[in-house]
């Protein structure tokens, strides 16, 4: 888990009113979304307040956490750069025996048609099973990417890219086979457990012969408005847990997060893409919350109540990792996580985490199968997520606290433009 934070970036978009609720009959879904158009603005990337001119009579506008929409249609793919979300599944899928190339684009053709429907609150185009009527899009997203297998079964091998080459191993590996890696991955986040599940649905129904799934999981983050202001996400060790994100603002942020468009390794269809690793990662609460409060902070090498390096300042503040106590002793440990998962640390290493927790129930010994879903993006993996595990892996204190127990690399294609769905330049190449 590396110390670096969420950026903010996409903004809520509402659609336009164009319909009113006739008399006497409910309110339906896509009225609800053209009421909150009307009447309301949505949250921000930053959480900013949302206000409301009066209601058409009969209409009930939606709250500011329905309304978030992000857009399905763009040079990169949603689900990277937006606000965390707080709902997300994860689901990785095998083609079907005898499925191949042909059945891959058309699965494809209808993943993204759906997700472009329920993306800007509309019902799926077959069998909507009705789940999320009720709901604005509330900032759903869905992510679509291809695992190595993808291309082998797909008899396109000469447009993998190096940078989906296997992850290499790693001594704090215990990782199941049954939950790693597969054809094709889908990211879904929202901010209502409802909408999640129902894009979650829509997606398996949409697979039909051509795909089954391989794993699935499911995780959250704390609510849209939970805490008095917009602030660094805390992880289930109670951590703030995100500090140095690369933000879209950073003049390096595309180069470090994003294939660019021209001169890059990879093939063409992946121009403005993004490569993710996703790990599941237990956390082993019990004995972390053995330990004090002022050996916790030593391990990730921040203050626990504000995230703040123990070098002191605020959370932004840089860390000053030659300060020293009075008894000599570096006040940041040599092995705390902040210090090893730093760039400047890694040779100029960078990813964009925006993770999930998660938490699958408590065993008969009274031990929670609880951690992070940790999903990270970059340009090149190798460049990215390798050297900083790397470099964990050999004296990081967290280790000792966690267990990496999945893991997955994908190669995620840029956006869709209009007409377009998502993986057509290698499905059509």
């Amino acid at each position: 888990m590396a110390d670096q934070s969420i950026p903010q970036a996409r903004t809520s978009v509402e659609a336009p009113a164009t319909a009113e609720t006739p008399a006497g009959e409910g309110v339906s879904r896509r009225t609800l979304l053209a009421t909150a158009g009307a009447t309301g603005l949505a949250l921000g990337a930053a959480g900013g307040a949302v206000g409301y001119a009066a209601a058409p009579a009969g209409a009930t506008p939606l709250s500011s956490v329905g309304t978030g929409q992000a857009m399905f249609h763009g040079k990169h793919q949603p689900g990277i750069t937006d606000p965390l979300q707080a709902r997300g599944h994860l689901v990785a899928f095998d083609l079907a025996p005898g499925a191949g190339r042909r059945e891959a684009a058309a699965l494809l053709r209808r993943w993204s048609d759906t997700a472009r429907r329920l993306m800007a609150g509309e019902p799926s185009a077959h069998d909507d099973t009705g789940i999320a009527q009720d709901a604005g899009p509330s900032s759903l997203t869905v992510t679509f990417g291809f695992g190595h297998s993808f291309f082998g079964r797909t008899g396109l091998e000469k447009q993998r890219p190096v940078s989906l080459d296997p992850l290499p191993d790693f001594s704090s590996d215990r990782l199941d086979k049954s939950r790693s890696n597969g054809d094709l991955w889908v990211q879904i986040g929202a901010n209502d457990a409802l909408v999640a599940f129902h894009a979650l649905r829509a997606i398996q129904k949409d697979a039909g012969s051509a795909a089954r799934v391989r794993w699935q999981m499911n995780g959250f983050n704390r609510s849209p408005g939970a805490t008095a202001h917009p602030m660094t996400a805390r992880n289930l060790m109670g951590q703030v847990d995100g500090t140095r994100n690369p933000k879209p603002a950073e003049p390096d942020f595309d180069r470090r997060i994003f294939v660019p468009a021209s001169g890059s390794k990879d093939p063409a269809w992946m121009a403005n893409g993004s490569y993710a690793v996703v790990r599941r990662i237990r956390m082993l609460l019990d004995d972390w919350e053995k330990l004090s409060g002022k050996a916790q902070e030593d391990v990730i090498g921040r203050r626990k109540a504000d995230g703040a390096p123990l070098s002191g300042g605020s959370e932004t503040t840089e860390m000053d990792l030659e300060k020293v106590d009075a008894e000599g002793n570096l006040v940041v440990p040599i092995n705390a996580h902040a210090r090893i998962s730093r760039p400047d640390q890694n040779g100029g290493a960078a990813m964009l985490r925006r993770p999930f927790s998660f938490h699958d129930g408590i065993g008969t010994d009274g031990v929670p199968d609880a951690g992070l879903l940790f999903i990270c993006w970059q340009a090149d993996p190798l460049r990215g997520f390798v050297p900083v595990q790397r470099k964990l892996d050999r004296g990081d204190a967290l280790s000792a606290f966690v267990r990496h127990e999945a893991s997955g690399l994908f190669a995620v294609p840029g956006g869709a433009a209009q007409g377009e769905y998502v993986g057509q330049g290698l499905l059509e190449s």
